[in-house]
This record gives C-alpha cells, structure tokens and sequence, in this order.
C-alpha cells in the first residue's frame, strides 16, 4: 500500500531524538540504538493514517491543532499539513508543553 502522507521531521525534533539517545546511552548505548529505530519505526506508520493519533490537550490553550503519537514515555508531536505530517518535536511524557517549545518550528 502506497503512503498516503509524507512524513518531515524538523530540525528540533531531529535535535531531540539525538538527546534522548544521548540520554539512554548513558546506560546503555545498544539499548539507545534500539529504542531510536522503535521510535523511527512507530514514525513512519504516520505515512498512512496520521489521523488516527488524537488531538493533544494543550491545543485549547495554544491555539493549535497538534497531534501526538505515544511511544514508550515519548510524545511525538506533529501537525497534518495537506499531505504532509511534519513531527515537530518529541518529548519526554512529562515534560511540559507550551508554545515555546514550537518557536522555531
């Protein structure tokens, strides 16, 4: 089945996949090799329905129309533009989310 979706990660959420595997290499790197290709593997299910990821809360506070794709203790956020999904960021569950976590994007 052909992708319906082309998926663009921004230059933010690339930083951030770096980070978390940083931050997972501490312990142990063969544990960050894994969970990054998990993480990748679970972003390119959006090339076909990205719609099936629910809306996020913050999106009544910012203004936006955000979606997420949950991955172990990771929120992947993005936004359908057309037919792109563009990822703008990924961020630890806990972490808060606000506005200015997106300037550059």
């Amino acid at each position: 089945m052909p992708a319906l979706f082309k998926v663009e990660i921004t230059p933010t959420a690339e930083a951030d996949v770096t980070e978390i595997w940083d931050y997972i290499a501490q312990d142990n790197p063969g544990n960050a090799e894994a969970f990054i290709s998990r993480l990748s593997e679970q972003i390119d299910t959006l090339e076909n329905f990205p719609e099936r990821c629910p809306l996020i809360a913050e999106n009544r506070i910012m203004g936006t129309s955000y979606r997420h794709l949950i991955y172990g203790h990771y929120r992947t956020i993005f936004r359908i533009v057309g037919d792109c999904v563009i990822i703008l960021r990924i961020i630890h569950g806990a972490r808060l989310l606000d506005s200015g976590l997106f300037e550059s994007d």
